[in-house]
């Protein structure tokens, strides 16, 4: 059976609440660096989390991963406009546009997931995940400039073996996962199935609809079959879907704020010249009023073939995938109860195909080596819907000076305007990218390693933007305010580029259980096209030189230390690291083309630093312990035609406030960008921690032999900036989450806990956004309240 072939290395049998977190006692196995290894021994920072822990913890989506481990961020307004961030880099901050790729990568099973929306669905029978911090593209197929997550799946046994996982809690909560596996030939083919289903009422009411919005409502399936057809071939046939259809996502009232706007035109004015007020202006009495249905329905799965070969020195994997990804979507774009946009929804509609071949050489040696090849395929296609309703004209347009009385004849005083301007979108998108890609390790000593790696990566990306606007009447002559609130457009941007990256190690055994690594790495993210629409021209043109962005040009240096002692009872691994960024993407206005439209551009320099610690312990086989910190120093070096922060938007210089009134602005201000340069980046605390420990004692209940325990885990996040552009409207304070659990586990597999999540109740919000067109209206998502539920799971 091929090395490789073997099947994920397990987390040695131990608490859930401290093992599978990587830094405890004893060696956790990885394949990180496509070779089973000691997590300890890797060279880079890396954490581990176990599927034991993800029952114990709730910690089953990606989202819920945030709260065990500090470097990681993710932030979702609905699956499609979701983005997955390590150590505060990965994505631009805001709405999703296809065109470009996400700096962080998702892996399951070797397979790379392109679309960020898989981070939304459940964990389905996971083995582990292991969350690996900086570039990595030396040893993995796509390129991924900020890290990766790798989940492994349980793979089939060919002894027969089940698990099965049920919970019930407040808020409707259901949730069940069962998988079976064994042999179907003995010891030739063998078979795993997988299943997982939750259900959960949503966290706030529309008083509109009558509904609780924001559920949960997830199903996934997962199979996998296992040949081994010689002693030296594996071939693994995979296959997975999945789906969600929760009435989400909402972002509801928090407050407003003050813009540049005239007051008349600022959202308290606009709101009562219809005699509009929100539900409730205190977001955690968790109301709405929104008056456009809400779904986020979404479909995603694929197959792959996994073929492990030993043969000569090392051995081959093949990894071929086909995905899919279907997107129903509708939303409250205006995150009110008036008609203002009565209709967003951009259904999408995607195929992956990829293909990688790998050959790593076996055991170790003097040199070993990993060379690989990767060709990725993808296409999209999206038709965009959006339509006025009948109070855009009011809230869109400028009025006349008297403001609007019965005698107007203004366009903004007119609703028939605005009302039913719609915009059809037909959008294409076509992605290639191929790469050889290889890394050695030399050993120059018993202690002494060197490890290059270099990259060789070519990019293709074609597009096609075609916006067709008519107006409520089917007109499609538009006059100039209709053109400025939904302009017709047709495009074609392309990109292609070849880029060389690679990186260097150097790690050293320090002692038995001392490794010291340094690390540098010149990485690039791939340059990207925008479909979401250009700024136009004075001639209402779409400016063709808007239609790509550059790549991301990134220089990565760190330094660790990963120690254990006392016996390896403790550990505590430490790592430093300095990463910038040039022509960083992100969504800018930008004032060199004297337009005010926003949309993706490249920002000049961006700089994260920072320090991260993991520490585990385990004093007695009774009690372990874990905590986790990171301290993130970060900003935009240089960014001078940003998108100005709200309360310095929507006016021109002469009514233009003083730009020190957003926090740290050092810039200057003019109508169409603001230089942000010395600012936060959006998304990131300047600290964050994770905790928590598990405690058990022996008892016998029900005639069973096993453990009673109690566990409690907790995590910190500083402020952080919820806005591209750092604002006082939109920072969202720190808050600490805390929770518990307690049950017994009995020594023939079966786990019975009764489990509180966010266990003070803690008021907090996930992210907070502003309402387009400056009107000083910001709307969040409060995170969940208090939960609580019981859980039982059985191995056999």
């Amino acid at each position: 059976m091929p090395a490789a072939a073997a099947g994920p290395a397990a987390v040695p049998a131990q608490a859930p609440s401290g093992g599978s977190l990587g830094v405890v006692a004893g060696d956790i196995l990885v394949t990180a660096r496509r070779r089973s290894e000691s997590v300890q021994k890797v060279p880079l920072a890396i954490s581990v989390i176990g599927g034991e822990t993800v029952t114990a913890t709730g910690a089953y989506n990606v989202n819920r991963l945030t709260q065990l481990q500090p470097s990681l961020q993710f932030y979702s307004t609905n699956p499609r406009n979701s983005a997955a961030n390590i150590r505060g880099l990965g994505a631009p901050f805001g709405l999703t546009n296809d065109g470009i790729e996400q700096g962080v990568g998702i892996y399951v099973d070797q397979v790379y997931y392109s679309r960020i929306a898989a981070a939304t669905f459940d964990f389905l029978d996971v083995d582990r995940i292991e969350v690996l911090r900086g570039p990595q593209g030396t040893l993995y197929g796509k390129n991924t400039t900020a890290g990766a997550i790798n989940i492994t799946t349980r793979t089939p046994s060919f002894t027969p073996e089940g698990r099965v996982e049920l919970t019930a809690g407040n808020l409707g909560f259901l949730q069940g996962k069962a998988s079976v596996s064994g042999p179907l030939v003995d010891d030739k083919v063998a078979i795993r199935l997988g299943v997982s289903a939750t259900q959960r009422d949503g966290t706030i009411f529309n008083v509109t609809t009558g509904n609780k919005v924001n559920a949960q409502d997830n199903l996934g399936f997962r199979a996998l079959l296992l040949w081994r057809a010689s002693d030296t071939l594996d071939l693994t046939l995979s296959g997975d879907y999945n789906r969600q259809n929760p009435e989400c996502c909402a972002q509801i009232y928090v407050r407003t704020g003050a813009t540049q706007r005239p007051l008349n035109r600022q959202f308290n004015a606009l709101a009562a010249a219809f005699n509009y007020a929100p539900p409730s202006t205190n977001a955690f009495d968790r109301l709405t009023d929104l008056d456009t249905d809400l779904r986020a329905r979404q479909e995603i799965g694929g197959a792959s073939l996994r073929a492990e070969w030993d043969i000569g020195p090392g051995t081959l994997t093949s990894v071929s995938a086909w995905r899919f990804w279907n997107w129903d979507p509708s939303n409250d774009r205006d995150f009110t109860g008036l008609p203002i946009t009565t209709v967003s929804a951009n259904p999408s509609k995607q195929r992956q195909w990829t293909q990688e071949f790998r050959y790593a050489s076996s055991g170790q040696n003097t040199v070993d080596y990993v060379v690989g090849a990767f060709l990725f395929y993808q296409k999209i296609h999206t038709d965009g819907l959006q339509v006025q309703g009948s109070a855009a004209s009011r809230f869109l347009l400028a009025p006349p000076a008297g403001g609007c009385t019965p005698a107007s004849t203004a366009n903004a005083c007119n609703p028939a305007v605005l009302n039913g301007l719609t915009s059809v979108n037909d959008i294409d998108f076509r992605n290639t990218s191929a790469a050889i890609f290889g890394q050695l390790t030399w050993r120059l000593s018993d202690r002494l390693r060197i490890q290059p790696g270099l990259r060789v990566n070519y990019d293709k990306k074609t597009g096609s933007y075609i916006a067709t606007v008519a107006t409520g009447t089917g007109s499609a002559v538009l006059n100039s305010d209709q053109r400025g609130v939904l302009a017709p457009q047709t495009y074609e941007p392309s990109f292609s580029d070849w880029n060389v990256s690679g990186d260097l190690t150097v790690s050293y055994d320090v002692a038995d259980d001392v490794l010291a690594y340094a690390t540098y790495a010149k990485s690039f993210k791939s340059g990207g096209i925008n479909l979401s629409g250009l700024p136009l021209d004075a001639s209402n043109n779409p400016i063709l030189s808007a239609g790509s962005v550059r790549p991301e040009k990134v220089d990565h240096f760190e330094v660790g230390l990963k120690t254990q002692f006392l016996d390896r009872r403790a550990t505590l691994n430490l790592s430093g690291y300095w990463t910038e960024i040039g022509d960083y993407q992100a969504t800018v206005t930008n004032g060199q083309l004297g337009v005010l439209r926003g949309y993706l551009a490249n920002a000049d320099k961006v700089r994260v630093r920072g320090i991260e610690a993991d520490f585990g312990f385990r004093p007695t086989g009774r009690l372990s312990l874990f905590a986790n910190a990171a301290f993130t120093d970060h900003e935009y070096v240089k960014f001078t035609d940003a998108p100005c922060p709200p309360e310095l938007a929507g006016g021109t210089a002469a009514t233009a406030a003083n730009p020190a009134s957003a926090p740290g602005t050092p810039g200057g201000f003019s109508p169409s960008n603001c230089d942000i340069s010395g600012q936060w980046l959006p998304g990131i605390s300047k600290w964050s921690f994770s905790y928590g420990g598990e405690y058990n004692l022996p008892a016998r209940v029900l005639g069973q032999d096993g453990q009673v325990y109690f566990g409690a885990d907790g995590n910190y996040r500083s402020k952080f900036s919820s806005n591209p552009s750092r604002s006082a409207y939109t920072d969202v304070k720190g808050y600490a989450i805390t929770n518990a659990r307690i049950g017994f586990r009995s020594d023939d597999g079966l786990n019975v806990f009764g489990w509180v999540r966010n266990l003070f109740d803690t008021d907090y919000y996930e992210l907070l956004a502003t309402q387009s067109g400056n009107t000083g209206l910001i709307v969040g998502q409060p995170g969940d309240p208090r939960t609580y539920g019981v859980t039982l799971s059985r191995r056999f």
